[in-house]
């Protein structure tokens, strides 16, 4: 590779010909300040449009400013990062930037972790002249189930249409207007709940400003708990005990598991479950689903769907709707385990503990914003009751423990509640990418082979790259397996199977950056992947720390099965705990 020699700010540097300036300077230790660059590395994300000019940088012989983020170095290169002519265009662009932004910090959803907010303060902003004068752009708040968009708060950094087009390939966001008036939202300014959008929330976990936020449901949850004529039970998704911890101050990674049960029963819910149980209850009928198509696919069946794709992800399977609906009889029929957990919890729980179902209130804590369309979805409703009522992110319960005045670092450890909180390894896995399709091969193995497996962490199927392959041997049946996270590598495994290409028995698809770890209701980890692999670690931590790691062997989902539903893929767990898909496909027509 050419290299080239260049001098920042007095310091010389040789790196590798097509490195942006930005990205020498950081090699030198010299910060430069940015707010539309975004760089995600392991994921191959990277957001450089070079639209913001607070990156602008002098450069010896040439006239105008360089945006740092998107100008590549040449072979002796003189560049001046802080110099006042620098210092003074930073300063008038941020200057131009809020002129024409909300100055309702006080109540603004990012109000403490906004990127514009910080830029301002970095750059000693304490007046916008003529602001009086200043005509702002007004748009109508747009709600969704998942998400809000603000445009009023849209400083087109992009970065919110590069996540949505690049890397999930669901292509609900466009930049349209110019100037002031300029901003990113839906293609053709329709509506979100009216596009493609999975919501699943990247946007969100992107957006350095409070122009994409998600839909707050804390409200309605301090409304049920302070209901006395309610039962309120909650559940916990593996991914949210390895990331909450940063809300306070912990590092990435920690695992506050026992904390947040303890906290969870200080703020009021009657009962502290899992979701991990549901994870291992949906290693049972998918598990399941899989051995029956395998073993028709075996036995010379031409008829038989495979691969079979798993149905965990509210956001792929939307994508999936909408970009695949002639594909619908390929994924399993099982429900994510939030929404299985919702069904149990309203039928086979409410009558242990004798609450009338529309009296029993279930609180779902997830990872992924995705959630919260999910539970308000028509076939998961009895009566227009829904399975679950309320689905909070991560940070919302971040935001209900420090308002009800918990330190969540000194809280004890506390255990979940029975019998919907017992759970088993396999299930805490289901938070990273590749852990779906690893809990369900655990269990898948040992019942078609009938065979104690031995070694059951198959790290093949881990890691971060967007697209995996593995072959697991059962017993001398070669099984291949797929894994991708993130829908632009879904859109391709999918193509492949559409076009009778496919190579896999069965495919794990997960939405987000490393799976539910990446969740866009995760804290926002602003382009640090390193964060990500923390959280993976703790994932696999606690899995290792399991006494129990194999659903099929969760004492619990056992007795479930020998009390209510009697087997896995039976016709009352097929009504429970299964759901079909919609054509979601439609025609934008432009007038």
């Amino acid at each position: 590779m050419e290299k080239v020699k260049l001098t920042i700010d007095n310091k010389q540097i040789e790196v590798e010909k097509g490195t942006t300036i930005y990205k020498a300077a950081k090699q030198l230790g010299i910060d430069i300040p940015v707010l539309c660059y975004m760089n995600l590395e392991d994921l191959g994300i990277e957001n450089k449009p070079g639209g913001c000019r607070i990156c602008v940088v002098e450069v010896e012989g040439r006239k105008n400013l360089a945006p740092s983020c998107s100008t590549e170095v040449w072979d002796g290169m003189v560049v001046n990062t802080h110099s006042m002519r620098v210092i003074n265009a930073r300063r008038t662009v941020m200057e131009f930037i809020l002129s024409d932004h909300p100055k309702d910090c006080l109540t603004c959803a990012k109000s403490g972790n906004c990127e514009l907010q910080d830029m301002a303060v970095k750059l000693g902003i304490r007046e916008v002249p003529g602001q009086e004068y200043a005509e702002m752009s007004e748009y109508k708040i747009d709600f969704s189930p998942s998400l809000i968009r603000d445009l009023d708060k849209c400083i087109m950094c992009r970065r919110c249409e590069m996540m949505c087009n690049e890397f999930q390939t669901v292509g609900a966001l466009s930049a349209f207007n110019r100037g002031f008036e300029a901003a990113v939202g839906p293609a053709f300014e329709m509506d979100i709940e009216y596009s493609p959008c999975t919501y699943c929330g990247q946007c969100v976990a992107v957006c350095p400003t409070g122009a994409l936020t998600e839909k707050d449901h804390t409200r309605d949850v301090i409304n049920a708990l302070a209901d006395p004529t309610k039962t309120v039970v909650v559940q916990t998704a593996p991914a949210v005990r390895a990331a909450l911890g940063e809300e306070f101050g912990l590092e990435a990674g920690t695992r506050v598991t026992g904390e947040m049960v303890a906290a969870l029963r200080r703020l009021g819910f009657d009962y502290v479950f899992d979701t991990d149980f549901a994870a291992d209850l949906t290693i049972m009928e998918e598990g399941t689903e899989l051995l029956d198509r395998l073993t028709k696919h075996l036995n010379g069946d031409k008829e038989v769907k495979l691969p079979i794709l798993t149905s965990c992800c509210p956001a792929w399977v939307s994508f999936f709707e909408h970009n695949f609906p002639e594909m619908m009889d390929v994924p399993s029929s099982a429900r994510s385990p939030q929404q299985m957990f919702g069904s149990i919890a309203k039928t086979y729980f409410a009558d242990k503990i004798e609450v009338k179902r529309e009296d029993l209130v279930v609180v779902s804590i997830m990872p992924c914003l995705a959630k919260k369309y999910e539970a308000q979805r028509d076939e998961f409703k009895v009566d227009g009751n829904p399975d679950v009522d309320f689905s909070i992110s991560t940070r919302e319960l971040a935001h209900l423990i420090k308002e009800a005045n918990l330190d969540l670092k000194t809280l004890p450890k506390e255990e979940f509640d029975t019998p919907l909180g017992e759970s088993t390894g396999a299930g805490v896995i289901f938070g990273a990418t590749g852990g779906v399709i690893e809990a369900a091969t655990r269990t898948a193995y040992e019942l078609h082979t009938g065979k104690k497996l031995e070694d059951i962490d198959f790290k093949q199927l881990r890691g971060l790259e967007g697209i995996r392959k593995a072959t697991v041997d059962f017993e001398g049946t070669p099984i291949n397996i797929g894994i991708a996270h993130g829908l632009g590598n879904a859109r391709k495994l999918l193509e492949d199977i559409k076009a009778g290409k496919s190579e896999f028995h069965a495919i794990e698809i997960m939405s987000c950056p490393g799976g539910c770890i990446g969740g866009g209701g995760q804290p926002l980890h602003h382009s640090d992947s390193g964060i990500l692999k923390a959280r993976m670690k703790a994932i696999y931590e606690e899995d290792a720390d399991k006494p129990i790691r194999k659903s099929h062997d969760n004492p619990y989902i056992i007795k479930l099965y020998e009390e209510f539903l009697g087997k896995p893929m039976s016709e009352k767990a097929h009504h429970l705990l299964h759901t079909c898909y919609f054509d979601k496909s439609r025609k934008v027509e432009i007038s």
